[in-house]
């Protein structure tokens, strides 16, 4: 019976097939794709507006063949919405350039397909391109990852061949099964023959593969339900070996001489078509078969990539690490050793970065390019939180740590995407009594040894650029003073083959100068001397030299005694390297662009006619910025719970803003962001230095000024220990013992003390935020102390006071807080600055020590009133303040603890950071080189026998 049904239906089928086939139109099939696939865009353009499909195409040689192809191809993608690049290359291109050019390709977040057309030169390994082909992009699908996969049951490619999947496509347009039909395939080719093979078997046919050296083709093809002829030699299949009712899909497209065509030629398939359609059920047409079929797939899979390469930039999935909590509490490098970080590599991937975007330096550090920002310039920023902390004891009261907890509880507890963006420490307070930056306990970065012993060399950056600066300064007065205008002139712009030139840096400074001249030549003798003359008075000299370790002795220093200077002697000093102005610079620095703008513009002393003198003026704000181009890249480490940690500049918190980068922060509040539905946004904590009269305030009056970021919230830290010193507490003294009050409960001292956490409560306010009081809870402290921070700051108009444990139990410790900040940063928001730049520079000092530190007024030095004088003049007055005070109190006097009253704050010197873009009044002396203990922290810094660093805290 089953023979009988056998013979039955094949009778039916051909009687069913004894009339001329249908055509499957290929062009009409490829137009209905096309709209579908431009449909399709439109409706995620809706959602996402920045969506903009975009496919590069190479061209190696000018075949006309090949150009054919890509007009082709060029115009589809106009027609439905998709960008086209397109890289014609010379046929003489070596391969190593060909291949950079694809890995460029590669790296351009815009692309989203590339396509090299075939055929290459000979000299050109065409699997070698194929293979450089991100196989995430390789929307021609011929990517081995991409053909593995394919022919793989259990994988699904990221593409499918654009010909054997157009080839499926027709298939299943005629509405026959495929599933248990015979096929038969002509050609074995890589682009065709064998795919296509492959996806026949995927939809259950039986496939015959034949080629050269196959027997009995006429009698393979005979059997077949489905014919995909692909060999390129014109009528190899006869007419007659047509099953009848067979479908013919004809790939070939072959050149015949025909007279009656203006061309000379037509173009005919492998299949003798006349004679194939009255024996098949369908068949495709050359030309208008399978070609158009082709170019509608690739369309097709670009705007797949498209779709995917969005869905992969909103993708955040940090997985965090577990932490083993111990008691008591380990220090804080066994902790820190205990912990196996995340490749970094693994955690770049996992908060969005393209492979392109970061630079990885060893396994625990990633440098982050700049050109994120451009990527994800249409996503808005994320939550956006200053940590800061009241007045502090000398010992610190744990922002650091505060910051890294409230992240890891975020991150790895609250399931939100959480960044810490925190200043890269300097070797001085490593090496010297204060200890690293990067947390404690069990909220830290890690590895902490990394962290704070040179991590990828800014901190190096920084100091040969300052120290560059400030050996041209001396340099030029020696030879302005050694030498004649001619002279200097001469060396300044030497002819060479008879030719003079201005340098480019030397542009700015003639343009200040008032000449418009461009031609050495052309100057005056009174121009040359203006030119070459900087004139500089010694006396005004602001810029030392810089070091990175806690050294007095170099606090004041002689210059030029060697017998080559010429008696050219003066007294100058070394900065520690984090107060250089450079380090200012890197901070608060938007951009490549602005870096090199504010580093020409560091005024580091005055000419003997008191004009300001610029690193332009030297001519050498390229080549600093040349020193600091990798630094201007942020650090990327980790929490040690696997929470992304931003790490960026470090500038001094007296006379500068002691806050991290503007880059740092913008580039983790884009990864933080969110750009369309079912995307949170994700939180940033920046951590501001000191006490909120001094890092807070300058958050928000100079950084946030600056960066155009309006910050949700404030956390402010506040320590049992450092409240209770406020209520007049016996001194705390960095290395003694803690008195006997500071590990008792004393309610009373508490509520004394409570007055300093509320002014800095009500200073937050002011600047219209949502406060969150952060208590960072010790072993001693008690329930009832908690509950008395808890009233005050909640009286002081805080949204929440909060205590935390995190030190001890890591982001386990901060869950509350994590809460309250959320639930802050959902509350009205109404930032202002705390005063305008059009205020002069007294009002503003004013304004500042009246309204954040409650002194009655100010008194300016005779000094501090002449740099008034001439900083107005020089067009500085706009400029913001960095007011450069003690942090232990709200005054000037650190003796006064609590809320002082009825002190007026003196102001001795006033400064210019013009580069920075801050004048920094001096409030007694602040010295900006400390010095070391008597017994520094490096006693215990040693290497074990391993070669682990051991005794870092």
């Amino acid at each position: 019976m089953a023979r009988s049904r056998s013979i039955s239906s094949s009778l039916l089928f051909k009687r069913a097939y004894s009339m001329t086939a249908t055509i499957i139109d290929g062009k009409a099939l490829a137009q209905s794709v096309r709209n579908e696939v431009k449909e399709k865009i439109l409706v995620t353009k809706e959602k996402y507006p920045h969506f903009s499909p975009h496919l590069a195409m190479i061209q190696v040689g000018g075949r006309e063949d090949s150009s054919i192809y890509v007009r082709m191809k060029d115009k589809a993608a106009k027609e439905i919405g998709i960008s086209i690049t397109m890289e014609k290359l010379p046929e003489t291109i070596s391969q190593s350039e060909l291949l950079r050019k694809v890995q460029q390709l590669n790296n351009d977040y815009k692309i989203h397909g590339i396509l090299v057309q075939m055929p290459l030169p000979s000299h050109i390994d065409e699997a070698a391109v194929i293979e450089a082909i991100d196989y995430q992009k390789d929307v021609d699908g011929f990517h081995a990852i991409n053909i593995g996969n394919m022919a793989k049951r259990t994988s699904e490619p990221l593409f499918l061949p654009c010909t054997p999947k157009g080839i499926i496509h027709l298939l299943k347009s005629t509405g026959v099964e495929i599933a248990g039909k015979q096929a038969a395939v002509v050609g074995r080719s890589d682009i065709v023959g064998a795919p296509v093979a492959t996806l026949l078997t995927a939809e259950h046919a039986t496939v015959t593969i034949c080629h050269s050296k196959t027997t009995d083709l006429e009698n393979i093809v005979k059997q077949a339900d489905i014919v995909i002829a692909a060999a390129g030699k014109a009528g190899l299949i006869k007419g007659d070996w047509i099953k009848p009712g067979a479908i013919i899909i004809d790939v070939g497209t072959n050149a015949v001489e025909d007279s009656t065509k203006k061309s000379g030629i037509r173009w005919v398939g492998d299949v003798e078509y006349d004679k194939a359609k009255e024996v098949a059920s369908f068949i495709t047409p050359v030309p208008g078969g399978v070609g158009p079929m082709t170019v509608a797939m690739l369309m097709q899979n670009t705007a797949i990539s498209a779709e995917r390469w969005l869905e992969l930039s909103r993708k955040r999935d940090i997985s965090p690490l577990p932490l083993e909590l111990k008691s008591p509490v380990p220090s804080d490098i066994e902790i820190a050793k205990a912990q196996t970080p995340k490749h970094i590599d693994e955690l770049c991937r996992e908060i969005g970065l393209n492979a392109a975007e970061y630079e990885l330096y060893g396994t625990a550090k990633a440098k982050i390019n700049l050109d994120v920002l451009k990527r994800l310039e249409n996503r808005k920023d994320g939550k956006y939180i200053v940590v800061t902390g009241i007045t502090p004891t000398p010992l610190g009261e744990g922002k650091s740590t505060t910051t890294i907890g409230l992240v890891q509880a975020l991150g790895a507890h609250l399931n939100k995407a959480a960044f810490a963006c925190v200043r890269q420490p300097s070797q001085g307070p490593t090496f010297g009594i204060k200890g690293g930056a990067a947390g404690g306990g069990y909220s830290q970065v890690i590895p902490m040894d990394e962290f704070n012993l040179h991590m990828t060399g800014d901190l190096h950056a920084v100091t040969a650029a300052n120290n560059l600066m400030a050996a041209a300064i001396d340099a030029r007065m020696f030879h302005e003073n050694t030498q004649s205008n001619k002279g200097l002139f001469s060396r300044l712009c030497p002819a060479k083959k008879g030719v003079r030139k201005f340098a480019p840096v030397m542009m700015k400074r003639l343009e200040k100068l008032g000449i418009t001249k461009t031609d050495p030549n052309e100057l005056t003798e009174e121009e040359i001397a203006r030119f070459v003359r900087l004139d500089v008075d010694p006396e005004t000299i602001t810029w030392q030299r810089g070091v990175d370790v806690n050294d007095r002795f170099l606090r004041k220093i002689t210059i030029g005694q060697s017998p080559t200077e010429k008696g050219m002697e003066r007294q100058t000093g070394f900065d520690i390297t984090v107060a250089s102005e450079v380090m200012a610079v890197l901070a608060l620095a938007t951009d490549l662009k602005d870096m090199r703008e504010r580093l020409g513009n560091m005024v580091v002393a005055s000419s003997k006619s008191g004009e300001p003198i610029t690193a332009d003026d030297f001519g050498i704000g390229g080549a600093l910025t040349v020193l600091m181009k990798d630094a201007i890249k942020p650090n990327l480490m980790q929490t040690l719970e696997g929470t992304p940690t931003i790490v960026h500049a470090g500038p001094f918190a007296n006379i500068a803003h002691g806050n991290s980068s503007i880059i740092a922060d913008r580039i983790a509040l884009k990864l933080a962001g969110s750009d369309g539905p079912n995307m949170e946004p994700g939180y940033v904590i920046t951590e501001a230095g000191f006490g909120a009269d001094m890092g807070m305030e300058k958050f928000f009056d100079i950084k946030c000024r600056t960066s155009g970021l309006v910050p949700d919230a404030a956390v402010i830290v506040a320590t049992v220990r450092a409240l209770k010193t406020h209520g007049d507490g016996p001194p705390v003294v960095a290395g003694k013992p803690l008195p006997d009050v500071y590990n008792e409960e004393n309610l009373d001292l508490l509520r004394k003390g409570c007055g300093n956490l509320v002014k800095h409560i009500e200073n937050a306010k002011k600047f219209g935020v949502p406060v969150v009081v952060a208590v960072n809870r010790f072993t001693n402290d008690t329930d009832a102390e908690m509950e008395v921070i808890r009233e005050s700051s909640l009286a002081a108009g805080a949204a929440d006071a909060v205590a935390c444990d995190h030190w001890a139990r890591g982001g386990l410790g901060a869950i509350d807080l994590g809460k309250a900040v959320i639930k802050a940063c959902d509350q009205k928001n109404d930032f202002k600055f705390l005063y305008e730049l059009d205020l002069s520079i007294e009002k503003k000092i004013e304004t500042i020590c009246r309204e954040i530190y409650g002194a009655d007024g100010v008194e300016f030095s005779e000094l501090a009133k002449q740099k008034i004088e001439t900083y107005t003049r020089q067009g500085f007055s706009p400029l913001p303040i960095c007011m450069a005070k003690t942090q232990y109190s709200f005054s000037h006097d650190p003796a006064l603890k609590g809320v002082p009253k009825g002190f007026t704050v003196p102001i001795r010197d006033i400064r210019a950071s013009v580069g920075a873009g801050f004048l920094y009044p001096l409030v007694g002396e602040m010295s900006t080189m400390p010095g070391l203990p008597t017994r520094p922290c490096f006693f215990d810094v040693d290497l074990d026998d391993n070669g682990e660093v051991v005794g870092l805290f």
